[in-house]
């Protein structure tokens, strides 16, 4: 690897091409390293930023189009006498084949983002008789996000990237499989709206038939026990790497990629809204909109009471907590004594509970998903705002807006119980 490095500082978009050619034939060469070095290059001046896109688009193109016509003229002979050279076996090649009868040629755009596989997108592409037409425009469409991806990465690690690359490259990765089943479940919504629709119907029959007895609150009682139980699952597993300090590289990762690449007077904007009369205002909405609404006022009142003022001794016990673990042998390990932090648990509090009451009674169902959505991007803005502004580290936010989450679902999902059991049963 260290040849190869030499090599392509001195003959950069060369080694690019042929690098990203020959893995996409599988041969055992770190297409992210490549890409994201590129990057550093570019961030440098040595490389231009297009150049580079435009070099992996063709590089990957031809490759996997190559690995395409080889796996179309071989067919699975190819694979049972040749696929051990490349670590494909039968067994990985019914696992990929099977991946693509799922999803069909839209597996293809993301392939490359799953290190192992898209060595053999293409050979099992034509193994498996995909006509090219259907190939090649996923395909090269992947081709394209997976360079701009990992070149853009290099580019804004710049002079960390010796560091980070390796770790970046991870958190990158699981960011995109996430924005990629995000986005599949879009567009599989956009083509078979319809059928989903006609699935859903059945299936809210199904269960209106099998449980009778399950009531509107009930069935929203199963939802808040769910959302619960996943914030209790995310709580301990942070709290986890917490005390082992498996998040100090990405705090380092998170902080300069912060630093470097968000626009901070714009960020610190968002800052505004952690104001007390900020949190005055919104609180008065929410007091004034329960009054209005005239629905279960003592309880709802009781429940954003509760919440906000049971915010800090929640906190202070979760710190006691911590302190406690310290004293019985974790000494040593604690990255931060502010997690989690305070301000982000309020905040998610303050600004969760408030959306929760505004939004509880509302028969437009567009402002009951718009709202939550906006809330989302507010809190995302107010933790770029202060990682950018104060010394506060990525991980104490995150810890506060997870432990403040658990500790409002809770709540909501106690006082829920409480409406059921008085006999308010409308949602």
């Amino acid at each position: 690897m260290s040849y190869l490095i030499t090599l392509f500082e001195q003959h950069s978009y060369m080694i690019l091409f042929i690098g990203i050619f020959l893995e996409l034939l599988a041969l055992p060469i770190s297409g992210e390293f490549l890409m994201s070095y590129a990057g550093y290059f570019v961030y440098q001046g040595h490389m231009n930023y297009f150049l580079a896109i435009l070099t992996v688009f063709l590089s990957a193109g031809a490759g996997i189009t190559m690995t395409y016509w080889i796996g179309k003229v071989g067919g699975y002979k190819l694979i049972e006498r040749y696929g051990k050279y490349v670590h494909l076996g039968p067994e990985r090649y019914r696992k990929i084949a099977a991946w693509f009868e799922r999803t069909g040629s839209k597996f293809l755009v993301f392939a490359y983002f799953i290190p192992g596989v898209r060595h053999f997108t293409g050979y099992v592409s034509g193994i498996s008789k995909m006509p090219y037409r259907k190939f090649i425009i996923p395909a090269y469409t992947g081709a394209f996000l997976w360079g701009i991806s990992f070149i853009t990465l290099g580019k804004v690690l710049g002079p960390k990237w010796d560091t980070f690359h390796q770790a970046a490259s991870k958190y990158f990765i699981i960011f995109l499989i996430v924005l990629a089943v995000l986005l599949v479940g879009y567009i599989v919504f956009r083509f078979y709206k319809i059928q989903i629709k006609n699935s859903f119907i059945h299936l809210l029959t199904w269960l209106t038939n099998r449980l009778r007895t399950i009531r509107a609150t009930e069935i929203f009682l199963i939802f808040l026990t769910s959302v619960l139980i996943g914030m209790v699952i995310l709580m301990f597993g942070i709290a986890q790497e917490y005390l082992e300090n498996d998040v100090a590289q990405f705090n380092q990762i998170t902080e300069y990629i912060v630093h470097s690449s968000v626009y901070m007077n714009w960020m610190r904007g968002f800052l505004i809204f952690q104001q007390p009369f900020v949190f005055t205002g919104i609180i008065a909405v929410t007091i004034l909109s329960i009054w209005i609404k005239k629905q279960h006022r003592l309880l709802e009142y009781l429940l954003l009471i509760v919440s906000i003022l049971g915010g800090i001794p929640f906190h202070a016990i979760v710190l006691k907590a911590f302190s406690f673990l310290r004293s019985i042998g974790f000494e040593g390990k604690f990255h931060s004594a502010n997690f989690p932090d305070l301000k982000a648990t309020m905040m998610i509090i303050i600004y969760g509970t408030c959306i929760f009451l505004l939004v509880r009674h509302l028969k437009n169902n567009y402002w009951t998903i718009i709202i939550p959505l906006l809330g989302l991007l507010l809190l995302l803005g107010l933790a770029l705002g202060n990682i950018v502004s104060t010394n506060v580290l990525p991980s104490d936010v995150v810890g506060g807006y997870i432990y403040g989450g658990v500790w409002i679902f809770f709540n909501f999902l106690l006082f829920e119980l409480f409406r059921l059991m008085l006999g308010k049963n409308d949602v």
